[in-house]
């Protein structure tokens, strides 16, 4: 089959190859052929070396297609289940799925040093990125990494829900807490800020400022919800402009200490600082104590839309059936497999809100 490969970490480049195959089903496992895959920030972060990810590996995380193959002792799943891909699957008894806490779970990841395919004549061992390996015509997964979906949503609108529409809703829904008549600010409008502005207006945010050197993301975030939208010099005087002197909630949903610590500025005292963005682990950002304490500002991070990920994702599906949440308008480019580079190329520049690349 044909697959998008990561041949070392720090290239730029996918080799799209058609001598692929994945590892065999076994117990536990499911073969689902994808039709979709969302290409997300956090793919370019693991191939850069800034999310830890074994290499050669084939990346997307973000998939969306329909079980042809289950494995035994695979209860709940079965052959022509619609599902999406879920990178970090919870385990449901570990401390912290017993408390409620799935979303932290980590559990999924200890199979990252586990092949999910094979490369060449001579079987090469290649892994999928966290797990799953959506830039593929078939992934074999564990059966507790998908999600399954109805029939009525398209492939390439579901494969959204698997990661950058789930993580920004919930962030907002979830960890924020969002109330009516809040003042919001988002800083990012990529697909998981673009998915957190309209998370704050179905929330009932008076004010919703997205935040973004791109004034054509800008445009198409107003389009999605946000009432009013800046270039990055020009939150700092909007946020002081403020009755409270910054906003309710601020997310970051760009994954750098620089936005962090600009998000935190664009805060109330009092108000709630979201990290969305998943950043370097050796970029850090500066409070000096005298700040934390007298401002009570809170400094929270979001993880995978920061609850139950079946739960968030299924409530997004369910506002969508409603019309109440506009998948459709975070796809702003489409491209085959063999173009997966051009796709990388436009997210890179910022031309990109959100790219689907189509298997089929």
């Amino acid at each position: 089959m044909r697959a998008a490969i990561l041949h070392e970490t720090g290239q730029d480049v996918l080799e799209v190859r058609d001598d692929v195959e994945t590892v065999p089903v076994g117990p536990g496992t499911v073969r689902v052929r994808l039709h979709a895959a969302g290409l997300c920030h956090s793919d370019l972060s693991a191939m850069s070396g800034v999310l830890p990810q074994p290499a050669p590996f084939v990346p997307g995380h973000e998939g969306a297609g329909e079980i042809v193959e289950v494995g035994p002792d695979t209860p709940g799943r079965a052959v022509g289940d619609r599902v999406v891909l879920c990178w970090m699957p919870p385990c449901g008894s570990c401390p912290l799925c017993l408390r409620g806490e799935t979303h932290l779970c980590t559990a999924g990841l200890r199979r990252l040093s586990v092949p999910g395919f094979r490369l060449g004549a001579d079987g090469r061992p290649v892994y999928g990125f966290y797990s799953t390996g959506a830039f593929a015509e078939e992934v074999v997964v564990a059966a507790d990494a998908v999600l399954e979906v109805p029939a009525d949503l398209p492939y390439e609108l579901a494969a959204l829900v698997g990661c950058g529409v789930t993580t920004g809703f919930g962030a907002v829904v979830n960890t924020a807490g969002v109330e009516p008549g809040a003042s919001v600010a988002v800083l990012g409008a990529g697909g998981v800020g673009v998915a957190a502005v309209q998370a704050a207006r179905l929330c009932g945010a008076a004010r919703i400022t997205v935040v973004d050197p791109v004034a054509s993301r800008r445009e198409r975030a107003v389009a999605l919800g946000a009432t009013d939208a800046l270039a990055p010099e020009e939150l700092k005087s909007a946020a002081r402009g403020l009755p409270a002197g910054g906003y309710d909630y601020v997310l970051e949903a760009v994954g750098r200490a620089q936005t962090v610590r600009a998000a935190y500025d664009a805060t109330r005292r009092g108000g709630a600082v979201v990290v969305v963005g998943a950043g370097a682990r050796d970029d850090l950002v500066s409070f000096n104590l005298g700040e934390l304490f007298f401002n009570e500002k809170r400094i929270l991070s979001s993880l995978y839309g920061g609850g139950d990920v079946a739960r968030t994702a299924a409530r997004v599906v369910e506002l969508w059936r409603a019309g109440r949440f506009d998948l459709a308008g975070l796809v702003t480019h489409r491209v085959p497999l063999a173009g997966v580079n051009e796709a990388i190329a436009q997210m890179r520049d910022g031309t990109a809100l959100r790219t689907v690349v189509t298997m089929d």
